[in-house]
């Protein structure tokens, strides 16, 4: 059965990486593979002889990895069904429904799932669950402004919806892949607020009953703390699996001290309260025994035991939204409690794939998430490295002996104490060392002070502030809280201690992002390395880290360089790679819009293995290009500022606030060169002025070979005619970033014949409100033949020039990663 399901989940796991979804040619051969595993396999138990060959595990690998990719197959397929015609994109609906899970409320308005139950469009498949945002257009300080919306409430709301098209760049996690894992078939905001209605009639079920709850549960650990508690959000996640108070400086020091995952409600922590239910269970039942003698002889303790803890541990991984470890924990405590009633003695690893099974047989996509992987594998390198260390023990029992006399009991306790702290360490060890790789692979890098702050976070999370947090869960008032102030006050020395941790300057390990061949290698050498003492050539498993932590490199040769126009949604990011440089050409929109600086940029740096800018060039100064500045400065080192904005600017503010001691205006005339590669400001003459801020845009033209670049921020033809006449040999470049968008106040004709250019980019954001670009500019390009690459649509775009004349070749990232679900 164990092969089975990991068989199974090789299946799930190709699936998800296809670019298009099995056609009638491929359901009819998987059919048709099915129909001869399972024809071998009567055969093999009817003529054992004939069939002598066909081994029986190979069938039934085949035929689970089969089952496993038509399964997901099927699931995507009904999924994708529940789509928004593209016809009622950005249109006018009036949906009625349920607000689902816990909706988020800040100054900047709301954020909320919302499961439609009905619509005016009367589409017979509209999408069954919509994530929405209320704009808040008033001041901040307006309480009015949002409506005080509480989970499981019924709205009729007004809405304009897009279908489920998110960014894509490399080295930066998948939102439409973690909008189909939940379900969300489209996103909008609610269009006309004054005609929000919010409807009496309650929600029923289940799920609006936990989602109730846990709207409760956060308000009253919210007024319990206040907004004084610095670590109110870390016993919110802890409590209802709530993440959305953790605070930016919380989240970097869990962050960088790699205890990020003692802040989800983990499968640590659903398995102590299923524990801690199962023990209080029997006891109580147990102490029963006079009073209903009958009932607990007819349903033994242990099997009591065995539902309270399954029921508690439901429970609590539901109120941590079921996220993939909480899944996880719960369906081995299913399968674990399931074998014993049954009486049979099962091996902890076939319960771990037996929940590997339902947890796939539930979530298909689950795959898609660092949780499934980094859970799984925690679970499966503890049982690897146990299994080699209880051998190496049981050897040394067998050949050791014991002191005689009184010294005996004394020596017993202290060797089973020894053996204890042996393991610990040493199931630390292991999961440090085997969840290094995947770590790498999701978050470019490791953390080093990952051990040391695990040694003590683990055990105080799991039994002091764990336990502290569900009490004060159960607990009535005011018990509860002065629990949730107790669990506070535990909090704060082992944040202080892991905030030394996150000081330490070589705690954390920056790493590029491995591609699928270095990953596995890597993986091979943790299973090798962990094996018993003895194994062959354990000693040299460390080699097939190499490739990870000492990547070949991949920078262009001395005279070339790569620019990559980053997919931002509507704004710009472009980013330019020498032999040794690096510049960054604005940094996309920030926390008053996308929040794409923080999301996409510097996770795009961190993927390339970047930590230190050379350069940052803020074009102008509008927040689609400026505002996710200062998370690129939290993510690396910016040794200078080029910055078209004007004296003053609150931008230059930010520079000076993190250190960045180089601060220069952009003017037409500087110049510099890097590895080969020349650079040059043709705009603004004389720096920044006051006026129109698209005007003053910095244009950096990047010369390499017979191969030139043009980045031209938001120009508008005022700049671009001016341009003409003061240089116009100086425009020519054979990849032109398009300026400001494809607007239709730029791209005027005689700057397209000065450029001239082979390709131009237009770096937009899906269906946005400004019309960008305008049709009348997209034809003005066409007109000349030649591709015009568009972000929403490709992604990032990619450009490697080389040296002297061996010209340019670009690609884009949708066709070269395409997955199923994109544009669909």
């Amino acid at each position: 059965m164990r092969g089975w399901w990991m068989a199974f989940a090789l299946g799930v796991v190709v699936l998800q990486r296809q670019a298009a979804l099995p056609g009638p040619r491929m359901w009819a051969a998987g059919a048709a593979v099915l129909a001869v595993c399972a024809a071998l396999y009567l055969a093999r138990r009817r003529w054992p002889r004939c069939a002598k060959g066909v081994p029986g595990w190979a069938l039934c690998a085949v035929a689970a990895c089969v089952s496993g990719f038509g399964y997901a197959a099927a699931r995507a397929e009904w999924r994708l069904r529940d789509v928004l015609p593209v016809e009622w994109e950005r249109r006018d609906i009036v949906v009625t429904g349920v607000i689902r899970g816990l909706p988020i409320v800040d100054e900047t308005g709301a954020r909320l799932l919302f499961a439609v139950e009905s619509n005016d469009a009367r589409l017979a498949r509209f999408p069954p669950l919509i994530r929405l945002s209320w704009r808040n257009d008033r001041a901040p300080a307006v309480p009015a402004a949002v409506p005080d919306f509480r989970a499981a409430q019924r709205w009729q709301f007004v809405v304009r919806l897009k279908r489920p098209h998110a960014e894509a760049n490399p080295g930066v996690r998948d939102t439409e892949a973690a909008w189909l894992a939940a379900g969300i078939r489209a996103i909008g905001y609610v269009s006309a607020p004054s005609r929000a209605v919010l409807i009496d009639a309650r929600a029923s079920g289940w799920r609006a009953s936990v989602d109730r709850l846990r709207d409760i549960l956060r308000a009253r650990i919210a007024a319990v703390h206040g907004d004084d508690a610095r670590h109110r959000g870390i016993v919110a996640a802890l409590a209802i699996g709530d993440q959305s108070a953790i605070g930016d400086d919380d989240w970097r020091v869990l962050r960088d001290t790699g205890t990020s995952h003692l802040v989800a409600i983990s499968g640590l922590h659903v398995g102590l309260v299923g524990a801690l239910a199962g023990a209080l269970a029997s006891a109580v039942w147990r102490r029963l025994h006079r009073r209903a003698r009958a009932a607990t002889l007819a349903v033994p303790a242990p099997y009591v035991a065995a539902l309270a803890a399954l029921a508690a541990a439901g429970g609590y991984a539901a109120l941590a939204g079921f996220n993939v470890p909480a899944q996880r924990a719960w369906w081995m405590i299913a399968a674990g409690g399931v074998a014993y009633l049954a009486g049979r003695s099962v091996p902890t690893s076939a319960v771990l794939c037996a929940a590997l099974g339902g947890v796939l047989l539930a979530d298909p996509w689950a795959v898609l998430s660092a949780g499934f992987w980094l859970s799984f594998g925690a679970v499966a390198v503890i049982l690897l490295s146990v299994a080699g260390w209880r051998a190496v023990r049981e050897h040394e029992a067998d050949t050791g002996g014991e002191p005689p006399g009184a010294m005996r009991r004394l020596h017993v306790w202290a060797m089973r104490a020894l053996h204890r702290l042996a393991d610990a360490a040493r199931v630390q060890y292991a999961v440090t060392i085997g969840l290094a790789p995947l770590t790498a692979a999701w978050f470019a890098q490791i953390s080093l002070s990952g051990p040391l702050g695990n040694a003590f976070a683990i055990p105080w999370v799991s039994f002091v502030v764990t336990p502290t947090v569900l009490a004060g869960l159960v607990l009535p008032a005011p018990l509860d809280a002065a629990m949730l102030r107790l669990a506070h006050a535990s909090l704060e020395p082992m944040m202080a201690l892991l905030a030394r941790l996150a000081a330490w300057p070589a705690g954390v390990m920056w790493l590029r992002m491995p591609d699928a061949s270095v990953l596995v290698l890597a993986c091979v050498g943790v299973v090798w390395m962990l094996m018993p003492r003895g194994w062959p050539l354990r000693w040299a498993a460390p080699l097939t880290w190499l490739p990870l932590v000492a990547p070949a490199p991949d920078a262009p040769p001395v005279g070339a360089f790569r620019l990559t126009v980053l997919d931002v949604g509507q704004g710009t990011s472009v980013l330019v790679e020498t032999a040794r440089r690096t510049l960054l050409f604005d940094a996309g929109p920030g926390a008053e819009s996308t929040h794409a600086g923080q999301r996409i940029v510097a996770p795009s740096l961190r993927a390339r293995g970047i930590r230190t800018l050379d350069t940052l060039v803020l074009s102008h100064a509008d927040s689609d290009h400026t505002g996710g500045a200062p998370a690129i400065y939290g993510a690396v080192d910016v040794r200078q500022l080029l910055a078209g904005i004007p004296a003053g600017h609150a931008r230059w503010r930010d520079a000076q606030a993190a250190g960045v001691t180089d601060r220069v205006p952009c003017a037409a005339g500087q110049r510099w060169r890097w590895d080969g590669v020349d650079f040059t400001v043709l705009w603004p003459p004389g720096g920044p002025r006051a006026g129109p801020s698209n005007r003053q845009s910095c244009v950096l033209r990047i010369d390499a070979g017979a191969t030139s670049a043009l980045l031209t921020g938001d120009i508008d033809a005022y700049a671009e005619r001016r341009l003409v006449d003061t240089m116009h040999d100086a425009l020519a470049a054979q990849i032109l970033v398009v300026p400001h968008h494809g607007s239709r106040t730029s791209s005027v004709e005689p700057f397209l014949d000065s450029v001239g250019p082979r390709v131009a980019v237009f770096p937009v954001g899906y269906r946005n409100h400004f019309g960008h670009p305008h049709r009348t500019v997209v034809a003005r390009y066409a007109a000349r033949g030649i591709p015009l690459p568009r972000t929403d649509r490709d992604g990032a775009v990619r450009f490697d020039v080389g040296p002297a004349e061996r010209g340019f070749g670009f690609a884009r990232y949708r066709d070269e990663r395409r997955r199923y679900w994109m544009d669909r």
